[in-house]
């Protein structure tokens, strides 16, 4: 018995997953939809989950680690207690967004796509978020930021890092 089907008899998000499994036959082709759940249900796929997967829909593994690499939405780290979304898009990059990012940056001394060590702020950007009419755009832990000078949406945010 390997340690995740010991986990599996006690940990209730891994007897979810594999009901969410089980409801879609096992079928392969449903590898997005398991790893969705997954990552909503542990808050990132640690490798033994994505293995987990791999072995539950009879996929390699590399197949499935394939797939969740290939989309920017899955975790394969803990979440930060902050997160913040920077959007890189033509509309935002020529209304400020690399002077955000790169203050950002420089504040909390991580680059795009890292958390600080302390794991309370994550740094990512996105090709794009889809709300150019408001650039430059930023999400911070899921309010959206935008219509304003790079300078104070940055001021903004290290404003609220800095109240938590």
């Amino acid at each position: 018995m390997n340690l995740i089907s010991q986990q599996a008899t006690t940990d209730n998000r891994l007897q979810i997953l594999d009901a969410t499994i089980k409801r879609y036959q096992y079928q392969q082709d449903t590898l997005i939809e398991v790893l969705h759940k997954a990552q909503e249900l542990f808050g990132y796929l640690e490798n033994n989950i994505l293995l987990y997967i791999a072995q539950s829909l009879k996929l390699p593994p590399s197949q499935v680690y394939g797939v969740a690499t290939f989309y920017h939405l899955f975790a394969f780290t803990a979440p930060a207690k902050h997160t913040c979304v920077v959007c890189t898009g033509t509309a935002c990059y020529f209304q400020g967004t690399q002077a955000i990012l790169a203050n950002l940056e420089k504040y909390a001394h991580i680059h795009g796509g890292e958390t600080t060590s302390d794991g309370e702020f994550s740094l990512f950007t996105a090709r794009c978020i889809g709300t150019c009419g408001i650039a430059p755009v930023v999400v911070f832990d899921d309010t959206v930021l935008g219509s304003d000078t790079p300078e104070n949406i940055c001021d903004r945010i290290v404003t609220l890092l800095e109240q938590s």
